[in-house]
């Protein structure tokens, strides 16, 4: 089984040049031995992050684990599952892609579908996919998937603007120190492209689109328009990330509507904090939590 995400075009994101390229390593630095020895069973608040995949054009799978270390860095710790088993990490020519299926350790396996040295490309891929996984995410009715697409797009854009104090802080290499922009200007043109495809009132916006939602979870524009509007509340309130851990503790084949999906992941979550967060995010879309136990699930 497979969640498929769409793809993300090069446009807008500028490949890291020679002034920013790091020197050669060896071919051997990728992992030749069996899958089932890739497992290190001493967590931390950061999975190990391992690239099992060769071919990615002009960009070397050590630049690249050096990026994508930076985007866990900054996701995984906010996490609300710890801890967090290992991520594997290939190439698909499909699509970012984060796999249903585990490996034989309980690894998580990502694809992406992002080459050469794109690294804010790198970066919006796998921010996204982590997103899923903050989500716990899982097989099922996919009527709210929407929603959950929604918070990926938030998880990407969150990262994108905090890789340039990162890496002017604490650059993978200190001549990819100035690069850190490329990532603010990646997520600033994303903003911009869609911020204007939901209008101001996000509740009213809601009403009249409920019946349609569920029809395409992976609306690149509506999804992003929408993350625009929820990512001040994981600005403001960082126990977000955690709450997300529960969106899918009840999730299940059967079909549910907004209302009461909204209404299991507030009580999912296990803390009075993040409670609050989802009443708040909620309440955005016009829906007053906890509901009352009398009501149906249309």
């Amino acid at each position: 089984f497979q969640i498929l995400f769409f793809g993300v075009l090069t446009t807008g994101c500028n490949s890291v040049t020679d002034q920013f390229l790091a020197k050669e390593v060896s071919e051997n630095f990728l992992i030749q031995e069996d899958p089932e020895e890739i497992f290190d069973s001493n967590f931390s608040l950061v999975p190990q992050i391992r690239v099992i995949s060769k071919d990615w054009g002009s960009g070397h799978p050590k630049d690249i684990l050096e990026v994508l270390t930076s985007v866990a860095e900054i996701l995984f710790p906010l996490g609300g599952n710890q801890p967090y088993r290992p991520v594997w990490v290939g190439k698909s020519d499909k699509g970012p892609i984060v796999l249903y299926q585990r490996g034989k350790g309980g690894e998580y396996i990502v694809n992406l579908n992002s080459q050469d040295r794109y690294w804010c490309q790198y970066a919006f891929q796998f921010s996204h996919e982590i997103g899923h996984i903050l989500c716990g995410f899982k097989d099922g009715n996919s009527s709210n998937l929407w929603f959950e697409e929604t918070l990926c797009e938030v998880a990407s854009l969150y990262t994108l603007l905090r890789l340039e104090n990162k890496w002017q802080d604490a650059p993978p290499y200190p001549h990819w120190k100035e690069y850190g922009t490329e990532f603010t200007k990646y997520a600033e043109k994303r903003m911009l492209r869609y911020e204007k495809e939901i209008p101001g009132n996000l509740e009213n916006w809601f009403q009249g689109n409920i019946e349609t939602l569920h029809v395409n979870p992976v609306d690149r524009p509506r999804n992003v328009a929408l993350a625009i509007r929820l990512l001040p509340f994981f600005e403001r309130f960082p126990e977000g990330w955690g709450a997300c851990a529960f969106l899918n503790d009840k999730k299940s084949m059967k079909k549910k509507s907004f209302y009461s999906y909204m209404n299991d992941w507030y009580e999912s979550c296990p803390n009075s904090k993040q409670k609050k967060f989802v009443k708040k995010i909620a309440a955005e879309f016009g829906i007053k939590l906890p509901m009352q136990k009398n009501m149906n699930d249309n």
